[in-house]
């Protein structure tokens, strides 16, 4: 890929990292206070950051992000984790909205079949170890797919939790150490205009939403919120999880038995 934050020697095979911390505060301050429309359309029509994929969960507010991109990208890779254990919903909804969008490139990631069978074969770690759960049905799926990528964007929003209040629109990604850039074009966009958004541009909803389900992930994990609780507060509800994985630094708990 093309790197615009640093002069590298081409005359050798590079194994560093993709992007580092400056490349990030760079990108920062390139686009500071840019509209998120532009900020995608400047990403994907310029390579400015590489090969480029979208992580998505088909969930609450995954419709406005994923409409963005489809207005200049349709083709772009959509990487949906397909754990075998979200609500029947959710696959409707992503089926639905993959075809309301013109979204031609829908990737589906699965959990490996014998890791599964030898460290969930009742299919109940959910509910005794949510996180083990969590590492065999997305954290090790997307990482095995992330390895083609450079960048990738994310739905997540500062609004939605304290763990989500700070984040810069361009970080790197740490769950590795290959340096992939993580985007959050949404990053300050709030409830409000979120809402605005499906109905200016008339988007479907996730049918769960109306029922009391603001943050949507697997059904076994997910439960309502009572009105104005924190979005997110119904994931893993009773453990101290606030996040599956994917977004978190990597740990040795990959290397580690799961029993």
């Amino acid at each position: 890929m093309n790197k615009p934050f640093a002069a590298r020697e081409i005359d050798r095979i590079d194994t560093g990292p993709r992007f580092n911390d400056r490349d990030a505060e760079r990108l920062n301050r390139m686009f500071r206070g840019q509209e998120t429309s532009e900020l995608l359309a400047n990403l994907i029509e310029d390579d400015i950051v590489g090969e480029l994929a979208t992580v998505s969960s088909f969930g609450a507010e995954s419709a406005v992000l994923l409409h963005l991109i489809s207005k200049v990208a349709p083709n772009l890779p959509v990487l949906f984790l397909e754990t075998g254990k979200h609500f029947p919903e959710t696959l409707a909804y992503r089926d639905e909205l993959v075809a309301h969008l013109g979204l031609t490139n829908l990737i589906n990631l699965t959990p490996d079949a014998e890791e599964l069978e030898a460290k969930d074969e009742s299919g109940l770690r959910w509910s005794y170890d949510p996180d083990g759960c969590c590492e065999i049905r997305k954290v090790k799926p997307l990482t095995k797919a992330l390895s083609g990528y450079d960048a990738t964007l994310t739905g997540r929003k500062a609004f939605q939790s304290a763990t989500r209040a700070n984040l810069p629109r361009f970080e790197v990604d740490t769950s590795d150490a290959q340096g992939r850039l993580k985007i959050n074009p949404l990053i300050d966009w709030d409830a409000a205009r979120i809402a605005a958004y499906f109905e200016e541009h008339d988007l479907p909803r996730h049918p769960l939403v109306e029922k009391g389900y603001p943050s949507i992930g697997c059904a076994p994990c997910t439960h309502k919120v009572a009105p104005g609780d924190d979005p997110r507060s119904g994931r893993w509800k009773g453990w101290d999880k606030t996040e599956c994985g994917i977004h978190e630094p990597g740990s040795d708990r990959a290397d580690q038995p799961y029993f």
